[in-house]
């Protein structure tokens, strides 16, 4: 029989969240499954169940249950139910509150001779013309304006 490597014994209040996440049914799919299989490996459980019984009663690999565990063991246990939130995006924001500021500036002056009002694409060229920013569409304009509740009529 192979050694345990990750014993896992849940103290009453994580037993608590886990049996909550658990019946309420309002957490992600993976919290869920993940909570399932932390109260499954519960040794002071009456429930208590073997990697292989695990894996047949939730449909999941035994690596998956392997993972849950050791992440419990080293990370705890907020880490293991939860995602880790990004630290930075995964593009940069291209409008920057300079540029947002020159847009709304230009949205609330005088539009340039021939035209009686601005236009977003009049907005977006403008911008770039002056070099506030390299290039902008015309939708992302629109997005800066809604945010800012500035409104073109």
């Amino acid at each position: 029989m192979p050694s345990i490597k990750y014993k896992i014994e849940l103290s009453n209040e994580d037993r608590a969240e886990l049996i909550d996440i658990v019946t309420k049914g309002r957490s992600p799919a993976r919290t869920i499954l993940r909570a399932n299989i932390l109260l499954a490996s519960d040794r002071q459980s009456e429930n208590y169940m073997t990697v292989s019984e695990i894996a047949r009663t939730y449909h999941t690999s035994h690596t998956t249950i392997q993972t849950v565990k050791s992440s419990y063991c080293t990370k705890g246990f907020e880490a293991t139910l939860n995602r880790k939130k990004r630290e930075t995006p995964p593009v940069p924001a291209k409008v920057t509150g300079e540029v947002e500021a020159h847009i709304i500036a230009l949205a609330c002056g005088e539009p340039p001779k021939g035209y009686s009002k601005w236009t977003l694409r009049l907005l977006a060229e403008k911008t770039v013309e002056l070099g506030y920013i390299e290039s902008v569409s015309h939708s992302t304009v629109s997005s800066v304006l809604k945010k800012m509740n500035v409104s073109l009529i």
